[in-house]
């Protein structure tokens, strides 16, 4: 009982969204061509459940590279409709298109000039008279069995909603990178924003050891940088070589003197190695592709000196991985 009434629900909601496809016209073109040619901000408003599902429209608008917000009918008689620019372009939302809070504030967009895009289930309603441009949002049905409750009308519109910003960051041009520039606290942010020399280690940190250095210091530069591995360099201070963990236990099976070794006798020549400026992402993926576990950083193709090193705990810290 308790599952068919969920998927009653949700065909309610499904068969909305559906019909909802066949009312997209020459409204939802002017919606869009407004909203790109506004040279203000978006300011949503809406009561209720339509003014939660406000929020979330305008937060996925300001995303995807439309600045926008959300701003309360009734905390805007009461103030803050100084928030509003001539410029702006007003979206408001409201099922019966009656709502008394927003019928209050009307008088006032028109005053300032704002255009009014509405989204509304009342196509005759006073709301949908004021303005500009409606977009139908309406349902035959709610998925609540007392058809009280805002179900299907919610959905429809937050679908309405996720059109509109979609259809705009497609006009607009907009790139996962634009996207990770409003999210640089998410991991895709992170995996499209970080780049190798923001998470490298460089200096005092960097471990490296001369070609005639004895393998008693090599093991001690490993085990004192902690990063498993020591970089090998010639006079000029140039990667000629590594020398990894891996190496040491190779190295103690087939020399009884390890220790008395130079590094340049026991070092990995052609290591792996990566840009600076690559994205930290990249270097996970050479990392992968080899089966290592840290990179020598230079600043660019060409360079044999090494800037300096990126390991793979570095990448799993910053949440990149």
């Amino acid at each position: 009982m308790i599952i068919e009434g969920a998927k009653r629900v949700l065909q309610i909601e499904a068969e909305a969204i559906e019909r909802l496809k066949e009312r997209l016209n020459e409204d939802f073109v002017r919606a869009v061509e407004l909203i790109l040619a506004c040279e203000g901000k978006i300011v949503v408003t809406g009561v209720g459940k339509s003014g939660i599902i406000g929020q979330k429209i305008a937060s996925t608008l300001a995303s995807t590279g439309t600045p926008a917000f959300f701003l309360h009918p009734t905390e805007g008689i009461h103030g803050d409709l100084g928030m509003l620019d001539k410029k702006d372009i007003v979206v408001a939302i409201s099922n019966s298109g009656e709502t008394d809070e927003l019928s209050q504030i009307l008088p006032l967009i028109k005053r300032y000039g704002n255009k009014l895009i509405v989204l509304t289930g009342g196509a005759t309603s006073t709301l949908a008279r004021s303005g500009d441009v409606v977009l139908d949002v309406s349902v035959q049905e709610e998925a609540c069995p007392l058809g009280l409750a805002p179900t299907a009308s919610t959905t429809v519109t937050l679908a309405m909603g996720d059109a509109l910003a979609v259809a705009l960051l497609e006009k607009r041009g907009f790139k996962k990178e634009d996207f990770a520039l409003r999210h640089p606290g998410g991991k895709l942010g992170k995996r499209l924003l970080l780049t190798v020399s923001d998470l490298m280690h460089v200096g005092e940190e960097l471990p490296t050891v001369f070609e005639d250095t004895s393998m008693k210091e090599a093991v001690v530069e490993i085990t004192s940088k902690r990063l498993g591995v020591t970089g090998v360099l010639n006079k000029q201070k140039e990667l000629m070589g590594v020398i990894t963990d891996g190496d040491l236990r190779r190295a103690l099976e087939n020399h009884g003197n390890l220790l008395e070794k130079k590094a340049a006798e026991i070092m990995t020549r052609n290591p792996k190695w990566i840009e600076a400026d690559t994205l930290a992402a990249e270097a996970v993926q050479h990392m992968e592709e080899y089966a290592i576990t840290s990179l020598f950083v230079f600043d660019k193709a060409g360079d044999r000196v090494p800037r300096g090193i990126i390991h793979l705990h570095d990448l799993l810290k910053a949440g990149v991985v």
